[in-house]
């Protein structure tokens, strides 16, 4: 494959109405775009605005509106309009009165109207009438009028560089400044009848963020994200989540990233926060007195955070604070901000989002522990039978359900396998079970010293069985939730359990200067062991020197690198069914198979074949071997890279085979929209031909044509068949010209 960028997919829906014939393949080639590409679009012209920062950008329909902020000299309030089809620049149409020049003010979209809450206004060439405000503006996109709603009763106190954003038909303003504190109430109107609307105070509760002030707002999910912000001493990297209904506040935890994987991004503020599709992508502001320009995104599914690395052809834009984005259709749009040696900029910037289905490997393996099929081992957990479970995987023996009712087997099912495990009580080995499965554990309650507790025997069950990786985790989990309620139950546990880390940890804590006192005046601590207050006495009084190790931390294998492993040969000798392509047996593993694909599942559980063999099509075609191996690979640990003339095979694979979701497809659109070339446009004519894809042969003929000097160099060309031979000559005659076959003629 000669081209290395990957290009946005367009959405393909499944049509379950074809799931058992591919006569015929429909790709629809149309305009794309490469995905993660940055493009610097025209920037605003001076005549038509200025540059700013501290301003607002807002989405309708095909165009970005730009609404005040400051240019270094003077508010401003003027109300500019960026075209993304046409890439122009002009001034908004309005009428009436605007709100006063101001800026770090908030503007949203409702229905077919803009508002406008709030912000700092003044003369700050002059330092004169500085004031933040509280009032709300209504612009309406159609007619071009502003208008200030006059709100009766209790008002939210005048701000700036607050939150905002509209759901479920109503305006919801959080935190902020108010000119001589940080704020962190919540305010909330409806937007749907302006002649009876008020403004209400929303009582939050949960882990509510600190009062901070330039930080964004974005709704996924039905929740609300706040990322980092101003918030004097107390400045984090913390995610927090709101949940509309409950009005409850949730601090995002970290503590099950992995070392060694992405953090999260570092603290800031100034930046912005979009969201689109399950992710929120976080670029720019000032961390830490440096003006990054990585683009950060969040999955809200699997709560990690990673780093996206631009296509090569990509124009970045320069680290910059106080700039504003919003998202028309699959693209974020950036405008202005303060740069380098405090400038304002006047730049455009488009990214373009990849949006494919998010992979289901770890949630398909997780419901093979829950479900209740294809179990082969016992496990005898002290003197009780815990869990049955399914093929090995990860780093060690999985699991299955608790109990499988004999009428749920399969017929002719083996007795299960026992195996026994003394030292392991039930909850602990359901946590590590899940964890061997879904290559995480669903966190309890942070803090809370019977789930601390918990954590600590999965830790010792991951060092008796040599999961590095689930040891790296529980031990993030138990050091973050250590705090002075706990820290004495903790280190006795770990003292009785001989987890010497994770008590190194809680004597350092204990002996801290801020903590002390505290944790010697308590009762937990006139309980402890004699042994362990030495230890705490001596620890005070001479604190060991501290060693640094500069030795890599193993954070182990994860699901993905096992399954792959598995696949390639680590697996063999577990393998319970053949699956034969054209006759030829690729040995495999059911559970694995049935997790992955309901057309599987179905058959183990009801029509298992008698020779434990199963014949490999894709509807009445039969794939290649390449593409087989491919789909294999899919299948066991969610690769989606194939050659090109794979994806034409694989393409109505999710129909045929019951995956989770359509991924695999819309991968397989895009290799095939972006991947075809001289040197394999052969390869893919055959694929295209043997499956029917008339659209893509066609787009083959049409390069082959086209190229035909350098295809007619390729050693592949004699190998074709006689039909597609005639089907070169027939499209090269199509094509050529009577005065180029005059030109051919005469060299004859």
């Amino acid at each position: 494959m000669s081209c290395k960028s990957t290009k946005v997919a367009p959405s393909v829906d499944f049509d379950h109405s074809c799931s058992d014939s591919v006569e015929y393949l429909t790709l629809n080639f149309g305009p794309f775009e490469t995905v993660h590409r940055w493009r610097r679009l025209p920037p605003c012209d001076e005549f038509v605005g200025a540059r700013r920062s501290k301003h607002t950008v807002v989405a309708y329909r095909d165009a970005i509106y730009v609404f005040g902020g400051d240019n270094g000299k003077n508010m401003l309030n003027d109300l500019l309009r960026f075209d993304v089809k046409d890439c122009s620049w002009c001034r908004a149409f309005t009428t009436g009165t605007p709100p006063a020049p101001r800026y770090h003010h908030s503007a949203v979209v409702y229905g077919s109207s803009m508002f406008v809450f709030g912000g700092y206004t003044g003369d700050i060439y002059s330092n004169s009438n500085l004031k933040n405000k509280n009032d709300l503006f209504e612009y309406k996109f159609a007619t071009g009028q502003w208008t200030e709603w006059k709100v009766e009763g209790s008002l939210p106190v005048a701000r700036s560089a607050h939150g905002a954003t509209v759901y479920s038909d109503k305006l919801w303003i959080f935190a902020g400044y108010d000119g001589n504190a940080r704020l962190n109430d919540m305010w909330t109107i409806s937007l749907q009848d302006r002649e009876h609307a008020c403004w209400e105070e929303i009582d939050q509760s949960g882990e509510i963020p600190p009062s901070c002030c330039n930080f964004p707002v974005a709704v996924c999910r039905d929740k609300m994200f706040v990322f980092s912000g101003q918030s004097g001493a107390k400045i984090t990297n913390n995610l927090f989540q709101f949940e509309f209904n409950g009005h409850m506040w949730t601090r995002i935890p970290t503590e099950h990233l992995l070392r060694g994987s992405p953090p999260p991004p570092q603290r800031r503020y100034g930046h912005t926060m979009v969201a689109f599709d399950r992710h929120l992508y976080v670029f720019g502001g000032a961390a830490d007195n440096t003006l990054p320009n990585e683009l950060h995104c969040y999955d809200v599914d699997s709560q990690t955070w990673e780093v996206i690395q631009p296509s090569q052809d990509s124009e970045m834009p320069s680290g910059r604070l106080f700039h504003a984005a919003a998202v028309i259709q699959d693209a974020m749009y950036i405008f202005g901000g303060t740069v380098d040696n405090n400038v304002r900029s006047g730049e455009m910037y488009r990214f373009q989002f990849s949006s494919y289905p998010k992979c289901t490997l770890h949630e398909d393996y997780g419901k093979l522990w829950e479900n209740r099929q294809f179990c082969d081992v016992e496990f005898i957990l002290g003197e009780k039978t815990k869990r049955e479970s399914s093929e090995e995987s990860d780093e060690g023996a999985a699991g299955g359900p608790r109990d499988v009712p004999a009428g749920n087997k399969p017929s002719g099912t083996p007795p299960l396998l026992e195996v026994s495990i003394r030292e392991a009580e039930a909850q602990p080995f359901e946590v590590l079970m899940q964890f061997l499965y879904t290559d995480k554990i669903q966190y309890p309650r942070r803090g809370h010293v019977q789930d601390v507790l918990l954590i600590m025997d999965v830790y010792k069950l991951a060092l008796s069985f040599k999961l590095s990786r689930l040891e790296q985790l529980c031990v993030q989990y138990i050091e973050a939730s250590v705090d002075l309620q706990n820290v004495l139950s903790v280190c006795e546990n770990a003292s009785k359990l001989q987890l010497d880390q994770l008590k190194e940890h809680c004597l350092n804590f204990v002996v801290k200067e801020s903590h002390f006192n505290q944790v010697i005046m308590t009762k937990e601590f006139e309980r402890l062991s004699t042994q362990l207050i030495v230890e705490i006495v001596r620890r005070k009084q001479q604190p060991p020197p501290r060693v640094y190790s500069d030795q890599p931390v193993d954070i182990g294998t994860s699901l993905v690198q096992d399954m792959k492993a598995y696949l390639e040969g680590g697996g063999l000798e577990f393998c319970d069914i053949v699956l034969l392509l054209d006759g030829h047996p690729r040995p495999a593993h059911k559970a694995i198979l049935a997790a992955r694909s309901s057309y599987f599942e179905a058959m183990f559980r009801s029509f298992m074949p008698v020779d434990g063999q199963v014949n490999i099509s894709i509807g009445e075609m039969v794939p290649s071997k390449q593409a087989f191996e491919s789909m294999l690979r899919y299948i066991y640990y969610g690769d989606v890279n194939m050659p090109p003339e794979d994806s034409l095979y694989l393409f109505a694979a999710p129909y045929y085979y019951g995956f989770s979701n359509n991924r695999l497809q819309a991968y397989c659109k895009q290799n095939l929209e972006m991947n075809v070339t001289v040197e394999n446009v052969l390869q893919i004519l055959e694929a295209a031909d043997k499956t029917q894809a008339l659209d893509m042969k066609k787009h083959c003929l049409h390069i082959i044509v086209h190229q035909f000097i350098k295809v007619s160099k390729l050693p592949n060309l004699r190998s074709l068949s006689q039909l597609l031979l005639l089907d070169i000559i027939e499209s090269l005659a199509t094509h050529i010209s009577d005065k180029q076959c005059a030109e051919m003629g005469s060299d004859i």
